[in-house]
């Protein structure tokens, strides 16, 4: 029994590692879109479920022919030795029109494909082999045990691995503890084969006799698929406006498998009267919080808290009413099979469908809907019974009143909206406001956050607004750089990191050149097609589609070093921050790109995040000066901002000090926080 325990505990802390592991490398390769981690769960779920078809198979056809079954999955392990290490080649890394789900899906068959596929097979063959083994225990306890092992490999990375170790160390560790889960695996196969027992096991007498009905095995999908689509949707949500970041991935997951690990453990704890109503209290909370959005500033943890109580109570009312109806462990691999299938259909629901169906993130709405109609026409099969009754109808009107809330979130968004785009890279939404003159605007919301409006009305059109505004940080730069003299202008070559609305094309003057960088190919059309300021921008405009990092070294390698004069960073994903663009080798790139005496103006206007230590030890170990431009909005299109202006020339920041721009750190004193391409952590500088 240990020996069983331990492997599949080894196999379980492996599986669900290797997620946010390979995952957070290949991360900066996919412009650090909260998609990255959504796409990467739906190859993590059809791996899952081809290792469970794999077993179901193996199973079923060498049932009585053991060495064979055996033989056929060590060849196999033996062949999944050579994918290690799991360390993805630079080769991996996307051209700027690769499609990036399918690239995804392509980088992490080739890198991690079949040991993926192996390491989740093991936890229905162990229990095969067990149950074959040990009839007299049940086999199910084991799945709880898989599950903690799950539950541990997540919580152990974003608390211990990623802030002790680089990436590539990561993948190498993992390597080496897949070479010793198959020397383990091969001690289990060695002892079911001495000890396996052909007939029934003693435990089928407590559990459904015969095939299991089809309306039990459309419910294990149909559950299963719901709070797949509950997780991944919710962890969607929460993550499009802080930052993508494995703490937010893993603590949903980890979450997820807990009431796994609950409904598995045994019947008594989950209980229709107890977490029915804690997944409606949670639901109905977060529909208010979704309601309230735009309207208050709802603190981080407020937020945090409760999409992970949706998540938690609702998976758990998924889990134990698919447990409920668990098989005899003659049908154990039917069972698992189906549980996997369920939770790849709703990684291909979030993942694949739902952008094509939704110019938003409706997902959540729409699962929420779909898992409490499906208990409460689940309640309805269940019987009579006067008390049954009374639940099924204040179900219906929960459901109802839950719709509504869920509705009017939904229509409040759509509200004003001319259009709407929906990608990769999120939900991008452009409102028209028509008030008369001059208060005829239009906004670009990227997700909930604002990412620039302007007003349409000659000559308001070529007022810079929003974060960009005259008093800014962009504003104050040009003011006060030689170039902008009066009495002896000179062109400026202007690069800048994220396009948005082309706000920043307002400050050109004749003779100077603006070079948008701009991985979302929707940003550019919205841009061009419902506001001003790159059509009126008097300079040279270009747009290069493509991650701005990547492409930058992309033109370092063709020897077309772009001598910026100046390099603005403004690429938000949402209001997440593109870690990959903050890092020493990013600064590195941008350095090449610059003429002596070049700088970089970073913006890092942010809700939940504080960039600033980061930043200042940077331009410390670079050797850079760093000032901190913070503006509270003076006029009535401006928005509060906050940027950094970073150099060696002191005559630009000489004279934003001089003219009392400069805003005083915080700390006298930065936090040692250090990002590199190998190593980042957002943890020290998140805003609780």
């Amino acid at each position: 029994m240990p020996l069983f325990v331990l492997t599949i505990f080894l196999s379980a802390f492996l599986l669900f590692q290797v997620q946010p592991v390979i995952a957070r490398y290949i991360l900066p390769w996919f412009g650090s879109s909260p998609a990255v981690w959504t796409t990467c769960m739906l190859f993590f779920q059809a791996g899952l479920l081809a290792g469970y078809a794999y077993v179901h198979l193996l199973v079923s056809k060498l049932r009585e022919r053991p060495l064979l079954q055996v033989g056929v999955h060590f060849i196999l392990l033996a062949v999944s030795l050579l994918f290690l290490p799991i360390t993805p080649s630079d080769a991996f890394r996307p051209a700027a029109e690769t499609d990036p789900v399918w690239g995804i899906l392509r980088l992490l068959g080739l890198t991690v494909g079949l040991p993926y596929v192996l390491i989740s097979a093991s936890g229905p063959l162990l229990q095969h082999w067990f149950s074959e083994a040990l009839p007299a225990k049940s086999p199910y306890r084991l799945y709880a045990v898989s599950n903690f092992g799950s539950l541990l490999g997540l919580l152990s990375y974003p608390f211990i691995f990623q802030p002790a170790f680089g990436l590539k160390t990561q993948t190498l560790q993992w390597s080496i503890g897949y070479a010793v889960y198959t020397v383990a695996l091969g001690v289990c196969a060695w002892y079911f084969l001495r000890k396996r027992h052909a007939g029934a096991s003693p435990l089928e007498e407590d559990l459904p006799a015969g095939e299991p009905a089809p309306r039990h095995r459309f419910l294990w999908i149909a559950f299963a698929a719901c709070g797949s689509v509950i997780l991944l949707a919710g962890t969607n949500q929460m993550t499009q406006d802080i930052s993508v970041t494995p703490i937010f991935w893993v603590v949903p997951l980890a979450l997820y498998l807990v009431t796994l690990i609950i409904a598995f453990d045994h019947p008594r704890w989950y209980r229709r009267s107890v977490w029915i109503p804690l997944a409606i209290l949670s639901t109905a909370a977060l529909a208010v919080l979704l309601n309230l959005e735009g309207e208050i500033n709802i603190h981080l943890t407020v937020q945090i808290a409760l999409h992970l109580a949706t998540i938690f109570t609702v998976c758990m009312v998924c889990h134990g009413e698919m447990v409920k109806r668990k098989p005899a462990p003659r049908f154990l691999t039917t069972f698992y099979l189906s549980v996997a299938l369920g939770g790849a259909l709703g990684g291909v629901l979030v993942s694949l469908v739902a952008p094509l169906v939704f110019d938003g993130y409706w997902e959540l709405h729409a699962g929420l809907v779909l898992t409490f109609i499906l208990v409460a026409a689940n309640l309805v099969g269940g019987g009579g019974g006067k008390r049954r009754v009374l639940s099924v109808a204040a179900s219906f009107v929960l459901l109802a009143l839950l719709s509504i809330f869920l509705g009017r979130n939904v229509y409040l968004q759509v509200k004003g909206s001319v259009d709407a785009r929906r990608n990769f890279y999120g939900v991008l939404r452009v409102y028209e406001y028509y008030l008369g003159e001059p208060d005829h605007q239009k906004e670009l919301y990227h997700g909930r956050i604002d990412h620039g409006h302007q007003f349409m009305s000659d000559p308001f059109d070529r007022i810079p607004s929003s974060y960009f505004g005259k008093h800014s940080g962009a504003g104050v730069f040009f003011r006060m750089h030689p170039s902008r003299d009066p009495s002896n202008p000179q062109p400026m070559k202007i690069g800048v990191l994220g396009l948005g609305i082309g706000t920043l094309a307002s400050y050109a003057q004749p003779g100077d050149g603006v070079r948008f960088y701009e991985i979302n190919p929707d940003v550019e059309m919205l841009a061009r097609q419902h506001f001003l300021y790159l059509e009126h921008c008097p300079g040279k405009v270009e747009v290069v589609l493509g991650d701005g990092r990547m492409e930058l070294e992309r033109e370092l390698e063709r020897g077309e070093p772009q001598q910026f004069d100046v390099l603005f960073l403004d690429a938000f994903s949402g209001d997440s921050i593109p870690m990959h663009l903050l890092t020493r080798e990013a600064f590195e790139i941008y350095e090449r790109h610059l003429k002596p005496g070049g700088h970089v103006v970073a913006q890092i206007t942010n809700q939940h995040v504080d960039l600033t230590d980061p930043l200042r030890v940077l331009a410390a170990d670079l050797g850079k000066e760093i000032i901190r431009v913070e503006a509270p909005p003076r006029e009535a299109w401006e928005l509060y901002s906050s940027w950094v202006v970073i150099g060696n020339d002191r005559t630009v920041i000489d004279r934003i000090q001089a003219a009392g721009y400069v805003t005083e750190w915080e700390r006298k004193e930065p936090k040692p926080v250090r990002w590199t391409d190998d190593y980042s952590n957002l943890m020290p500088v998140l805003v609780w």
